[in-house]
């Protein structure tokens, strides 16, 4: 499973906070402490808030990398921002996002051929988010196509069928897991799968963890390659590396958790 750490993230207070007031020691724990609990790749992204999200991006990924030698996903919906990040990043970056529209694919996956960057495809257009999973996979189907158009190798995409609120659209979770399924199939070599879980839970306050925890293991069973989750919630962890386990991924040994976090 390929783990994404979500907490550098402007969106939180005490990020947007060291982000303007340059507290590198605040970027780099962060990015130390998911690195150290299982994070393979590390999200990066200004946030809503940012005054100059570009330089910031740039202040970003130069604090991060640093400390830490991991790749990173530089997440923004505005391609120059995403452009600094990919300039000064040392490790092969993952560009975070592009919906199905034809503009934007073409801006996103123009940069990812100059940077030789992967890219998360999310199954979505200007009309938003799909109600079925038949919608979702002609749009990831048309992400494929455009990926292939130009150049990029198919193992590179990662499609996210994108998870909305339980407490708003309850149906759509069983689209996402039937969605997971068959995006596998689409094309071989077959594109990776991800998806942003806290997404799932906004909003169910006294319930997040447990919801998180059951809806990530059903998602790996039904396909799920990586995805975009706070590694620092441990009983997360687990569950993930104790489904893995089950689905015969890892190798059993009694202290299979611990084993897993010293590999």
């Amino acid at each position: 499973m390929i783990i994404i750490g979500e907490l550098i993230n402007g969106m939180y207070k005490d990020v947007t906070r060291a982000i303007n007031n340059r507290e590198a020691d605040i970027i780099q724990h962060l990015a130390l402490e998911q690195v150290k609990e299982g994070a393979s790749i590390l999200d990066v992204n200004t946030g809503p808030y940012s005054k100059d999200p570009t330089r910031d991006m740039k202040w970003l990924v130069e604090t991060i990398q640093a400390v830490v030698e991991v790749p990173l996903s530089l997440d923004s919906t505005k391609a120059d921002v995403i452009e600094e990040g990919l300039k000064i990043t040392r490790k092969r970056a993952i560009i975070n996002s592009t919906s199905a529209d034809t503009d934007r694919m073409d801006i996103i996956f123009g940069l990812a051929k100059r940077y030789n960057a992967q890219v998360i495809g999310l199954t979505m257009d200007k009309t938003g988010v799909p109600n079925s999973k038949g919608d979702r996979l002609e749009l990831a189907q048309a992400i494929v196509a455009k990926a292939i158009e130009y150049g990029i190798n198919t193992e590179d995409l990662y499609l996210d069928p994108i998870l909305l609120p339980l407490n708003v659209a309850q149906a759509q979770a069983a689209e996402v897991l039937e969605s997971l399924r068959e995006i596998r199939l689409l094309c071989n070599p077959a594109p990776q799968t991800v998806f942003g879980l806290s997404n799932l839970s906004q909003g169910a306050y006294k319930s997040r963890s447990i919801i998180n925890r059951t809806f990530l293991t059903m998602a790996i069973a039904n396909g799920l390659t990586s995805v975009i989750l706070d590694p620092l919630d441990r009983k997360l962890m687990d569950a993930l590396i104790t489904a893995e386990l089950l689905l015969n991924k890892n190798i059993y040994c009694e202290s299979f958790l611990d084993a897993y976090r010293k590999r």
